[in-house]
């Protein structure tokens, strides 16, 4: 059987070696100036005229963008249920409350109908997750912001790249955060990025990560010890420099699945919507998991889902939403397959997978 194809793989080069090698020789290992310029430089790339703040992880991106943005006890911010449970986490981790609501079938992400109708008095933000690479529907969603005095977070974990109608994702929120764990369209390594409206807002994520000081031993507020090394920086630096490549080549393989593949829908992409392709998911309606099982088995091409239990299902995230009903979100959680997209396919990979896709769907999975 041929070489297996795997969902997802991390492209780590010689270059990135030399940074860290670089680093390590320099004796500054810890947080330091390749973190200050790998900020600078992210902003540049990814949204201009924004400041940016390094942390270890997405997850603490998106806990102390919340924190530095005022949400605690008694808040409610508005999430999709359809994403990773990092997203409600952030909610919760900061002592706010996460309301989760349906998505919209095409793009995976918030329905703004269902938005408007969870605001109450308690909501103090919406939080989409501009999914797979696609962004949400942030027009909508903005103007629901305005209407309800309630502020507007982005979850751009997936979406390095992304723009709606010319507006990087990012771009749009008090906080956006942007994960660079090793499969994202690029990494660090492990680490997030946030990026802020205000420069105030970008200084208290700052005093957060690093024990709630700017200046040693005269801590400001309670912070926590998340800061980014200079080894992971000298990383994502180099790789600022191949993702526009990468995220080029993600959308040409998407466009060859697209214009090749058979009996699974494939992912629409909106009007005014540049989408990066961090997954390219498909839907497939009869069997889904007989369907991944069959392509493995069959055809040793592998398949992610991404996400097979919505987050008001969690164990852990379930107390917060007793009863509720999500039948968009409960529809995709049981038809999605991610197929590989990732720089790293031939376009023999790329034939392999369409005739796997179009044998399992032909065959019915």
């Amino acid at each position: 059987m041929s070489e297996f194809i795997p969902p997802a793989k991390p492209i780590i080069g010689d270059e990135e070696r030399a940074a860290v090698d670089r680093v390590m020789r320099s004796g500054m290992i810890a947080q330091g100036p390749e973190v200050a310029t790998f900020e600078e430089e992210f902003s540049a790339h990814f949204v201009p005229g924004r400041p940016s703040v390094a942390v270890n992880s997405g997850t603490s991106g998106l806990h102390l963008g919340l924190l530095a943005a005022g949400v605690g006890a008694g808040d409610e911010v508005i999430v999709p249920s359809f994403t990773f449970a990092a997203t409600g986490n952030s909610v919760a981790l900061a002592g706010g409350t996460p309301v989760f609501v349906d998505i919209e079938p095409e793009t995976f992400t918030l329905d703004p109908a269902a938005v408007a109708a969870a605001i109450t008095p308690k909501t103090k933000a919406i939080m989409p997750v501009h999914l797979y690479g696609h962004p949400a529907r942030m027009r909508e969603l903005e103007a629901i912001a305005a209407e309800h005095g309630v502020a507007l977070y982005e979850d751009a974990a997936q979406a390095h790249g992304a723009s709606l109608d010319g507006r990087p994702v990012g771009s749009f929120g008090e906080f956006a955060m942007f994960s660079l764990y090793p499969t994202k369209n690029m990494t660090s390594g492990e680490g997030g990025m946030v990026t802020t409206a205000t420069a105030e807002l970008a200084r208290r994520v700052k005093l957060l990560r690093n024990q709630g000081m700017e200046r040693q031993y005269e801590n400001e507020v309670i912070g926590f010890n998340t800061r980014m090394t200079d080894i992971h920086a000298a990383i994502g630096r180099v790789q600022l420099t191949k993702v526009d490549a990468w995220t080029a080549q993600r959308q040409a393989n998407a466009a060859f699945l697209d214009a090749h593949l058979q009996g699974v829908i494939v992912p629409p992409v909106l009007e005014g919507a540049v989408h990066v392709y961090h997954q390219y998911t498909v839907r497939v309606q009869d069997d889904r998991d007989g369907f991944v099982a069959a392509l493995k088995q069959e055809h040793n091409v592998g398949a992610g889902v991404y996400y097979p239990i919505p987050n008001h299902r969690l164990p852990s995230l379930a107390p917060y939403a007793p009863g509720l009903e999500l039948p968009e979100t409960e529809r995709a959680a049981s038809e999605v397959v991610s197929l590989p997209v990732h720089p790293s396919l031939s376009q023999d990979d790329l034939e392999r997978i369409v005739a796997a896709v179009n044998a399992v769907a032909g065959a019915g999975a």
